[in-house]
């Protein structure tokens, strides 16, 4: 058929309005698994072994307060979870010495090591707490050296020349001892963990539990949870900061438990045959790992051989990320200034 030059100039219009068909993008394969078919071995599963070597070579730093009233065993119960005369009061400490008038911020440190693994272990005690006639703002010395470790850290990391391992003092945990009293808790201990737990991880723990009978020992446990939650305080571990499902089942368990009802004794028994680890009473040896006895071990366990590493973790990235963001924040988005980078500074002027 023949075309004339309108058909032509019509063809062309219509080309111009039809959009030019453009293949489509290729879509990415989704992986076929977790693990596809390696055509050999390359040793990626070896990286945990190499960080093991590592954390080994090097040890690390765990940093533990102690709070609560005197005659309470915080030392005796530091020394028994670490199996090792670790508190201030094992170094040189005479019950001659007179309670403080103010709270006193006392660190001693040691060096532990087991199966290859060294662990400085600091342990930071605070007499004077809770022992005065007017205990008002007695945590205040406490949450102070709590933010002067953050500070110490953070000036630290801004430093121009920054150290290769910057040593860290910052509190990784912070026992708190709850007087065993069957009643309810204190304003003192409600006025202390709403403070302290915005800034450190707390574990709240009933001490000297051999004083109560089982079915108070239950009764307080509750009544101190329910405490704790009406006044809004989260203890560690919080439960805004569970990973994933497995990671909730597992706090939730411990939550449920909390706060632990312990016992703590340096001194070893004979017990059926056995050396274990108690306190002497008239009715017999109260076993501190024997969890009809106490939730010693429970404490041990979750603070040592599960929570470890998630303490520091929670420290660096909440707490301490808290701190940072909140100085920097005040300081116009700009580091707070050291001496090293002050002298830097004056030098390039």
């Amino acid at each position: 058929m023949f075309k004339g030059p309108a058909d032509n100039k019509t063809e062309a219009v219509m080309s111009e309005l039809v959009p030019e068909t453009r293949p489509k993008p290729a879509v990415p394969m989704k992986p076929v698994g977790k693990n596809p078919n390696l055509l050999g071995y390359i040793g990626i599963d070896t990286i945990i072994e190499q960080m093991r070597k590592k954390t080994m070579k090097t040890g690390f730093d765990f940093n533990i307060m102690v709070v609560g009233q005197s005659g309470l065993g915080k030392s005796t119960l530091v020394n028994t979870l670490f199996k090792s005369q670790v508190s201030r009061k094992s170094a040189g400490w005479s019950r001659d010495d007179k309670i403080p008038k103010t709270v006193e911020i006392k660190s001693i440190s040691h060096v532990i090591e087991e199966g290859g693994v060294k662990m400085k272990l600091t342990v930071v005690d605070t007499p004077g707490f809770g022992d005065q006639i007017n205990n008002e703002n007695c945590w205040e010395p406490i949450e102070k050296f709590v933010s002067e470790q953050y500070e110490k850290f953070l000036k630290e990391e801004v430093n121009i020349a920054r150290k290769k391992r910057i040593p860290d003092t910052r509190v990784h945990c912070c026992l708190y001892f709850i007087s065993p009293t069957g009643h309810s808790l204190r304003p003192l201990d409600l006025e202390f963990m709403k403070h302290l737990s915005k800034v450190v991880n707390i574990i709240p723990v009933i001490a000297k539990a051999d004083t109560m009978t089982l079915e108070e020992k239950i009764e307080f446990k509750q009544r101190v949870r329910k405490e704790l939650e009406v006044n809004g305080i989260e203890f560690y571990p919080q439960k805004e900061f569970d990973d994933d499902l497995e990671d909730k089942t597992e706090n939730d368990k411990i939550r449920e438990s909390m706060p632990f009802a312990v016992v703590g004794s340096d001194k070893e028994y004979q017990v059926n045959g056995k050396r274990v680890l108690g306190r002497k009473t008239p009715w017999g040896i109260v076993e501190v790992e024997n969890l009809a006895h106490c939730e010693f071990s429970l404490l041990r366990d979750f603070v040592i051989r599960t929570h470890l590493q998630d303490l520091k973790e929670v420290t660096h990235n909440i707490h301490y990320e808290t701190y940072r963001a909140k100085r920097l924040n005040e300081n116009g988005g700009l580091p707070p200034v050291s001496a090293e980078n002050e002298e830097s500074h004056d030098s390039n002027i």
